[in-house]
């Protein structure tokens, strides 16, 4: 059995980790850098989607609320990962779950408005709505593990 570091501990530096603890923080690291990989794209696309805007000043406008919104996505939840305690992840994965609402608001407003057509955003707006449901799934995961 190999000794690796144990997220549970706190007053030890290493515990003793079995096989299938092991495994499963495997497979969470995974989980984590997946989902951290897709917030970072979503910040992407939509840096890309804004840069392809028309230069009128309502436009460009949006396009700054949209683009402050969407790359806080990522960045939040790059933050929330190496929080320090659950609190912290909870309030961090709290405005992930804010920042993309509102850059799906921000989204939906420029298709209304004319400046991108529903097909060019329908894909950015899914992605939006999942990471919105992972984001509430995982902190209604956290704050049930945090009373047991």
């Amino acid at each position: 059995m190999s000794r690796t570091r144990c997220r549970n501990c706190v007053l030890e530096d290493f515990c003793e980790s079995g096989k299938r603890r092991a495994e499963t923080g495997d497979r969470n690291l995974v989980k984590d850098q997946a989902f951290q990989r897709r917030t970072f794209d979503f910040g992407i696309r939509c840096v890309r989607l804004v840069e392809a805007l028309p230069k009128s000043m309502v436009a460009q406008t949006i396009g700054r609320q949209l683009l402050r919104a969407a790359t806080s996505v990522g960045a939040n939840y790059r933050a929330a990962v190496r929080g320090r305690s659950r609190g912290d992840f909870l309030s961090r994965m709290g405005i992930v779950e804010e920042e993309c609402d509102e850059s799906l608001y921000w989204v939906e407003a420029l298709i209304e408005l004319g400046f991108i057509s529903p097909e060019r955003a329908e894909q950015l707006r899914k992605e939006a709505n999942e990471i919105i449901a992972i984001t509430v799934s995982s902190i209604k995961t956290a704050r049930k593990n945090s009373k047991n």
